[in-house]
């Protein structure tokens, strides 16, 4: 899945390089950064500006500059035509561009322009202007502030619409490690992500309930788990506490992807009907049982070409003399079911006793 961080010239040198290092070992390929943060200093702000791009670069990331009307001159440039010779191919456009500006600058970077707050009026004035709209990405902001950020329903009527026109869209989640001042209280697009500390699922919401197209971190880093976490998805797969029947552990050994036509009732294997059985007593038909959300099946030889099939229950399902119960997803696992769907991959972490 496309995720990102966001870095910033505030953050120490060293942090930012072992961010971005850490980023793209996890596959990241966007980045994120302001240039009027009103408490960073203009001393510096040019120099600290091209470290991080060049770090970027160094990883084949790609890095979004977030500019307003007095950017240029902060940075010491004649105007933001001149980031075209540091590198510079994105610009997000905070206010203060007219529709003509937001035109020309189409032809020279990506614009990415504010999904929170755009009109279709000015998508209508860019058209006008002259825009190469097939340059433009929407970004939602983040809320620094409590209470302010907006709600998960407001950001997917807005991505809906602005998909109608073809655009890409973007939204941000908190980070649980290092916060960004001054508040240091998160840097969610959705207000209710703000004191979730789920970044896996806030994102899931973001990507699946919002049609967002790419999820970043707003905050400076994350806690050791998150990394990890946001590493497998960054990956296109969350990792999910379960007990599993330890026959059947040789399953947790393979990241499984569910089928992209998915079912509403159940998570469907692409991968398991290939994975050699070790012994094939473990599909014989056990012993039959209802079974409910959460629960690890796998269809025994009563289901002919399909047994050895593993899936995931979504809903609670009626007994079948084919199907074998060998697990259960942890109770911590059940608010991702409604998410892993459409070639989503998941890992089982399971412990030695199952």
């Amino acid at each position: 899945m496309n995720t990102g961080v966001c870095l910033y010239c505030g953050t120490a040198e060293e942090k930012n390089a072992e961010i971005i290092a850490r980023a793209a070992d996890a596959g990241i390929r966007c980045a994120f950064t302001s240039l009027q943060i009103p408490e960073e200093s203009r001393n510096g702000l040019r120099s600290s500006a091209q470290n991080l791009l060049s770090a970027c670069k160094k990883y084949g990331m790609d890095l979004v500059m977030d500019v307003g009307p007095d950017t240029a001159e902060r940075l010491g440039c004649r105007s933001l035509y001149d980031l075209q010779n540091w590198g510079v191919t994105q610009l997000r456009l905070d206010d203060g561009y007219s529709p003509q500006q937001a035109a020309e600058l189409s032809h020279a970077f990506q614009i990415v322009f504010n999904a929170s707050t755009v009109s279709f009026a000015e998508i209508t004035g860019w058209q006008k202007a002259g825009a190469d709209l097939t340059r433009f990405t929407a970004c939602h902001n983040y809320y620094p502030k409590p209470w302010t950020g907006l709600s998960l329903a407001e950001v997917a009527q807005v991505n809906r619409q602005l998909k109608t026109y073809g655009f890409q869209t973007m939204a941000f989640v908190p980070g649980d490690g290092m916060l960004r001042g001054p508040l240091y209280e998160g840097l969610p697009t959705v207000e209710a992500h703000r004191r979730r500390a789920d970044i896996v699922r806030n994102a899931l919401e973001l990507f699946v309930d919002a049609a967002c197209d790419t999820v970043l971190v707003g905050d400076v880093s994350l806690s050791e788990s998150s990394w990890a976490a946001w590493a497998d998805l960054s990956r296109g797969f969350v990792s999910l506490p379960a007990e599993l029947d330890r026959r059947y552990h040789y399953l947790a050994e393979t990241i499984h992807h569910d089928r992209r036509d998915s079912s509403d009732c159940v998570f469907r294997s692409v991968e398991s009907r290939r994975i050699p059985v070790p012994d094939r007593e473990l599909l014989q038909p056990a012993e039959e049982t209802t079974y409910g959300a959460g629960d690890i099946l796998l269809s025994n030889t009563g289901f002919l070409r399909y047994e050895g099939e593993l899936e995931i229950a979504r809903v609670p399902l009626p007994s079948d003399p084919r199907i074998n119960l060998i697990g259960r997803l942890k109770e911590e696992a059940l608010p991702y079911l409604p998410y892993l769907r459409n070639g989503l991959g998941i890992r089982f972490v399971v412990g030695p006793e199952g």
